[in-house]
């Protein structure tokens, strides 16, 4: 079993408030957690308010099957447009 997980740090522009924050992050992740049927949570940054650090898995029987997941979900959030995208790391481990 391959287990992966994505880890994405975006900088939101305008926030005024946690209150503010929660919308983007809620979106993000929910589109995500739709299309691609994997696990997704805010995972650092919660007190931090222009910075949402998101972290996505996702399990497969081959590497580069996972990786692609995990490529395609980074792109996908690029896509959205809703905040810039800082950081993105991708983790494969085998279990």
């Amino acid at each position: 079993m391959i287990v992966g997980s994505l880890r994405v740090t975006l900088r939101l522009h305008d926030v005024q408030s946690l209150k503010q924050k929660r919308s983007p992050r809620r979106m993000i992740t929910d589109r995500v957690r739709s299309r691609f049927k994997i696990a997704a949570s805010e995972v650092d940054d919660q007190d931090v308010l222009n910075l949402i650090t998101l972290g996505f898995a996702t399990v497969g029987p081959d590497a580069g099957v996972v990786e692609a997941v995990l490529r395609r979900v980074a792109d996908f959030i690029d896509d959205l447009g809703v905040a810039e995208v800082i950081d993105e790391s991708v983790f494969i481990d085998r279990h």
